[in-house]
């Protein structure tokens, strides 16, 4: 009995235990399986909703190709709506690696080419490397390999018609746009240029690229990684907006005479650092051509252009990387040099202006000063004497502007250097721009104000400096410099205009009517007068700078017309003239006559009217009348009427022939030669060299040659020292006979 109860209590027991076992496994089964449908939910939550976006766009992405669309980069206009830089049509080309790799394996249909020979023919088209191209073929996960950026429409056809009579599958050709600068390297830095991906990389390129560039399309279609259709189709199309176009101040005619001159300045003279120069519209700052000096061709930008620069490669004194960078600096505001006697314009304008020199100030010069304990020389050793206010400023006296800027007194003459907007940048829209280099206020000594007073110890760039300048002769008010003056977008709306309000006015109209006077006396008498153009009132300044200790200089030329109203201010710098050419060195030697050449061409395309004295109206051009067939008394009336000679050639009675021609215009008070019953000669007549004569020698010289000569420069001097600088045809020239020859005059006694 006993043994029984004991037998069905551990029966019991069991049964228990195994309901608990039972139990709790079903609980724990119940709990795993609401932890898995908690994780399952959330997983589903994940992808379905917090995640639905992105596993979206994964999902379209691969099932969809993206087509960009490549957005027109704006035009760059000049003043007069010349394009300086336009996008032209261009394509792409690509390689798709998967479709290469798919049609040379696909054994039902067979192509008749392979992977090496389709390298090699891309790369006799291209002018590329065919290992390269056949390198890129291997990455069979690609579809969008590219081989040639934006290729010209030559290339492109070649390209295009080697993959159709090829059938070649795999190679594409995108339509897109390239770059291009009609005029080649005209105003190079200024204008800039852009790199591979069509983005601005320098000038104004680069500084308006936000406008420039536009807003690129896309085309969205249904494609599977093979390129084959899917089993619905899709297509999407998001229009590109093409860049806003500028219009410039710059003029290209201007920028053409301004780059001329200086290239033939800096060749002439050897000029080791270049040049630069900058023509402005004095009354409102706008820039109507800014020129750097060595240059280079915006359609080829990573050749280096300039001989001197290639020679230093060649050397191994430069790497090809910094003769690029050299010739993509904008001399005339990424670099700053020490002004020398330009700077004398400001200091002038200070003392007129706080009243402490007038027309009736006398100063005098022994050809030295002494300041504290330093001894500055003048360019004339042995002084220039009592001279009144205008005169000091046409000797270009350093004693007497050191004068100048003591009166002043240093509190106020570094007041006027920030009112002249020189301790900043003048806010050009163009990037790069420097600042000058100062001592600072809280140390600035009268050793430094009596070398500031004449442009020495400190430097500025051309540009601050000829927006200071022509605060001095427009009246005293500054503006900011300026490149672009209008924006207009893609639909012709414009957007921004520029506006001309000045940004102080830093001296009164009185002070710069007496500043532009004393200054037109500097090219009437003084250091500027081989920076005289006949017809017209010119103001100047020239300027010669020590660059320090190494017996180098920098010399300049700063000039406006009309003198009295000016409406173009034009500065020109060069850096480091040989000293073997012959030519004293100085800003009125060397520049002046250049910046009178690009004046007398710039004057007259602006339409500012000439107003010629009575011996220029002698000397201007005149046209030849046709006398032939006319008696000779006739044909001498005839002659004299246009206010020219003649020679007779031969005995008889009736012009037979002429030189020149009747019609040819030639200047005025030349000789015409007239034959009377005589064979004029067929011979060519040989240029000679006239560099060095004086106006008188250079005439015969060439009338005895058979040749004509017309003078332009230095009109106004009588002086003995005026001499020929440089003649329009090199000697030793064959030409017909009555060519006519300019030559440039100068007065080569100037000092400055």
């Amino acid at each position: 009995m006993a043994e029984n109860q004991n037998s069905n209590r551990k029966n019991e027991n069991v049964r228990r235990a195994n309901r608990i076992i039972q139990t709790r496994s079903f609980v724990l089964m119940i709990l795993m399986g609401v932890v898995m449908f908690v994780l399952l939910f959330f997983r589903l939550f994940d992808l379905q909703i917090t995640r639905h976006e992105e596993l979206q766009g994964k999902a379209v992405n691969q099932q969809t190709r993206r087509t960009v669309v490549t957005a027109n980069r704006g035009t760059i206009y000049d003043a007069g709506g010349n394009i300086l830089a336009i996008s032209s049509s261009a394509e792409t080309i690509i390689l798709s690696p998967l479709e290469i790799d798919n049609a040379v394996n696909d054994t039902e249909n067979p192509v008749s080419w392979t992977k090496e020979s389709l390298a090699a023919g891309l790369a006799e088209i291209l002018g590329k490397d065919a290992s390269a191209i056949r390198k890129r073929m291997d990455n069979v996960k690609s579809q969008y390999e590219v081989i040639q950026l934006r290729a010209d429409e030559d290339t492109a056809a070649k390209v295009r018609s080697y993959v159709d009579e090829n059938k070649i599958a795999g190679v594409h050709l995108v339509a897109d746009t390239k770059r291009y600068y009609p005029y080649g390297s005209l105003a190079a830095q200024v204008i800039g240029f852009v790199g591979d991906e069509n983005t601005g990389l320098y000038g104004l390129e680069a500084y308006y690229e936000k406008e420039l560039e536009g807003q690129s399309g896309l085309v969205i279609s249904s494609k599977d990684q093979a390129e084959n259709d899917m089993l619905y189709t899709y297509e999407q199309y998001f229009a590109a907006k093409n860049g806003s176009d500028l219009t410039l101040t710059l003029d290209t005619t201007i920028q053409y005479y301004l780059e001329k001159g200086i290239e033939s300045m800096v060749d002439k003279f050897s000029a080791a650092n270049g040049a630069s120069g900058i023509v402005m519209d004095a009354k409102t700052g706008g820039i109507l051509a800014m020129a750097s000096y060595p240059n280079y061709d915006l359609n080829d930008f990573l050749t280096v252009s300039d001989q001197t620069l290639q020679e230093r490669i060649e050397r191994g004194e430069s790497t090809v990387a910094d003769m690029q960078l050299l010739q993509w600096r904008n001399k005339a505001l990424n670099d700053t040099y020490e002004p020398g006697s330009t700077f004398k314009i400001l200091t002038l304008s200070a003392a007129l202006e706080e009243g402490v020199v007038d027309k009736t100030t006398t100063v005098n010069c022994g050809g030295s000063v002494s300041i504290s304990g330093y001894t500055i020389h003048c360019s004339n050793k042995n002084g220039h004497g009592l001279q009144t206010l205008v005169q000091s400023v046409g000797n270009s006296c350093n004693p007497a502007f050191i004068n100048y800027g003591l009166r002043i007194g240093s509190e106020k003459f570094y007041e006027y250097m920030r009112s002249f907007g020189l301790m900043n940048t003048t806010g050009i829209d163009l990037g790069g721009e420097a600042v000058g280099v100062f001592a600072a206020d809280s140390s600035f000594t009268q050793l430094d104000l009596a070398c500031y007073a004449f442009g020495q110890n400190f430097t500025v760039t051309p540009l601050a400096l000829i927006a200071a300048q022509a605060a001095c002769v427009n009246g005293g008010y500054l503006h900011t410099p300026y490149l672009v003056e209008r924006i207009a977008d893609s639909d012709g709306n414009v957007t921004y205009r520029h506006d001309d309000t000045p940004v102080r006015q830093v001296i009164s109209e009185q002070t710069s009517a007496t500043v532009r006077e004393c200054l037109e006396y500097v090219v009437a008498s003084g250091t500027g007068k081989n920076g005289q153009v006949a017809g017209y009132r010119i103001g100047g300044k020239t300027g010669t700078a020590d660059k320090g200790q190494t017996g180098d200089v920098v010399v300049s030329f700063l000039c406006f017309a009309p003198a009295d109203d000016p409406q173009v201010i034009m500065l020109i710098t060069m850096d480091t003239p040989s000293r073997a050419t012959g030519t004293y060195v100085s800003g009125g030697n060397m520049v002046a006559p250049t910046a009178s050449t690009v004046m007398a061409e710039i004057l007259p395309y602006l339409g500012v009217e000439p107003s010629y004295s009575a011996e220029e109206l002698l000397g201007m051009d005149t046209t030849v009348p046709n006398v032939i067939g006319m008696s000779v008394e006739e044909a001498k009336a005839k002659l004299k009427d246009r206010a020219l000679s003649y020679k007779i050639v031969g005995d008889g009675e009736t012009i037979t022939d002429q030189t020149p021609a009747g019609g040819a215009i030639i200047p005025g008070k030349s000789s015409v030669i007239l034959y009377v019953g005589e064979e004029k000669s067929t011979d060519k007549c040989v240029v000679p060299h006239l560099i060095g004569k004086t106006p008188s020698e250079a005439n015969t010289t060439a009338t005895a040659a058979g040749l004509l000569i017309r003078f332009s420069g230095t009109t106004g001097s009588e002086s003995s020292s005026v001499r020929v600088l440089s003649q329009s045809i090199d000697e030793g020239t064959e030409v017909e006979a009555g060519t006519v020859i300019t030559v440039q005059l100068g007065d080569t006694s100037v000092t400055d």
